[in-house]
């Protein structure tokens, strides 16, 4: 089969949205990790690991959000283009819900996931705004250096309850949409059996849990120990 056939056949386009959604859960993992350093008194790590990102790496960042870029947009592109295909083959809307059995696990995650998407992407424009894009305070490390202060940037903006209510919202349909999209990309890229499948299904609803209680742990954290004060 030749590239382009595959690129545009309805299997091939399921195989680039699951290897882009395996690949973006791969990230997630990563930023929260990075994150944690969020719950330390300490504000040098968070800033330090922020810094390395930012400016240490130089040039390398460019790259490395080039590609992170390249692996959503293809995400969301072969997402709507799927999820199009999938309305024009089935117009007539199933009125219940149900989950079919065997390899089809038809939930509120599966039926909503273009949805839950779109919310998503909102969700990282204003992230990227508020942080990326946001205020400008610098600081004196510990040992001299000269750097942006973005953990007293977070700290106040989740000092804020509304900021805090709106997060953990999208981080709990964040994950419904990991709770579905990890165990499908395996499905689409092929990888199934009757013990995998049913092992890769309550993986996917354990690191959904995972990732969802951990990014809300973080502003409800810092709310508590900041009061709303800052």
């Amino acid at each position: 089969m030749r590239f382009s056939m595959s690129t545009y056949s309805s299997l091939g386009k399921k195989i680039f949205m699951g290897f882009s959604g395996l690949l973006l859960c791969g990230f997630i993992v990563v930023h929260l990790i990075g994150n944690l350093t969020l719950l330390l008194p300490d504000k040098d790590p968070f800033n330090k690991y922020a810094n390395f990102l930012t400016t240490e790496l130089g040039n390398v960042i460019y790259i490395a959000e080039f590609l992170l870029a390249s692996v959503f947009l293809i995400h969301i592109i072969y997402a709507i283009i799927v999820t199009l295909g999938n309305w024009r083959a089935r117009p007539q809307k199933y009125s219940v819900v149900r989950d079919a059995k065997h390899t089809s696990k038809k939930s509120f995650a599966s039926k909503t996931m273009i949805y839950l998407g779109i919310v998503i992407i909102a969700f990282i424009v204003w992230h990227l705004l508020h942080f990326k894009y946001g205020e400008l305070i610098m600081y004196t490390t510990a040992d001299g250096k000269v750097i942006r202060d973005l953990y007293i940037v977070v700290y106040k903006f989740y000092g804020n309850i509304v900021n805090v209510i709106l997060y953990i919202a999208v981080m709990a349909l964040l994950g419904f949409h990991l709770s579905h999209g990890f165990w499908s990309a395996f499905q689409s890229l092929g990888i199934s059996g009757k013990r995998f499948t049913p092992f890769v299904f309550g993986l996917a609803s354990v690191f959904a849990v995972l990732m969802a209680a951990g990014f809300i742990a973080l502003p409800v954290w810092i709310f508590i120990i900041t009061g709303g004060a800052l």
